[in-house]
């Protein structure tokens, strides 16, 4: 019995490509730990900047953690932030060149916590930027210490015996916390774990790039991952975790459009 192979330049020939890498992605091999949803946050971007025609005119500030990566794989112009002053960064480049397209890139250790006042006023001054906010409750790169978004109860390198909200507070809300303020203009939770919500992840980032498109002011996507390697899971165990808790506590969909 004969098998016959479909060839990647059959399909292009038949007009039939369903996928193919965004340019703005680099050829890097992506260094993230196996499962971790960073890479598919990034495509998502980078994906958005290439089908709205913006590719030579986005910036992208990446501050320090797993973020500070994405300039090894974000093929446009980026620029480095020191721990948690992305959206100041970000607030002096828009206000210095405002025909660009500038973004921040962040995970919540250093969005919410030493960088909650950079993340809170640029918010309130509704600066034309779009913030993409990844929040796995934990510092990913530095030892997977308790961060301001772990959940009550989890454990990490600094909560050991689980994080115990009488004397640690509460996990931090950043997203609504901000999207009360009056210069946000959209502020949105999703996620990437599945298809069907990296499909509504990719139409939320839309909107963002199409706000500071329009001048509306700050929008914030906050994109609830996992962190399999912190959270010291098999990335299937971690997904089904984030499943039956971190969305239960930080539940998707838009907050404030």
């Amino acid at each position: 019995m004969s098998t016959t192979i479909i060839t990647p330049e059959d399909i292009i020939k038949k007009g039939k490509i369903v996928f193919k890498k965004t340019e703005n992605m680099t050829d890097n091999t992506l260094s993230y730990c196996p499962g971790c949803g960073h890479g598919v946050a990034h495509r998502l971007v980078m994906e958005v900047v290439e089908e709205m025609g913006i590719t030579e005119k986005t910036i992208g500030v990446a501050p320090v953690g797993c973020s500070v990566l994405a300039y090894d794989f974000m093929n446009v112009d980026m620029t480095q932030a020191a721990h948690g002053r992305a959206p100041a960064v970000a607030t002096g480049i828009k206000r210095v060149f405002p025909e660009k397209y500038v973004f921040t890139y962040q995970g919540d250790g250093d969005l919410a916590a030493i960088g909650t006042a950079e993340t809170i006023h640029a918010c309130n001054r509704g600066e034309n930027i779009v913030i993409i906010f990844i929040n796995n409750g934990i510092y990913g790169m530095t030892g997977g210490q308790m961060a301001p978004t772990t959940l009550d109860g989890m454990k990490s390198s600094t909560s050991p015996y689980g994080r115990a909200v009488e004397t640690m507070g509460y996990p931090l809300k950043i997203t609504e916390m901000v999207a009360a303020l009056p210069g946000v203009s959209y502020a949105t939770r999703q996620a990437v774990h599945q298809a069907k919500y990296v499909r509504k992840a990719k139409k939320a980032i839309q909107k963002a790039f199409e706000n500071q498109r329009d001048e509306k002011g700050t929008s914030i996507v906050e994109i609830v991952s996992n962190c399999n390697s912190g959270w010291k899971m098999s990335p299937e165990k971690a997904n089904e975790w984030l499943d039956e808790n971190m969305l239960t506590y930080f539940p998707l969909g838009d907050i404030k459009k």
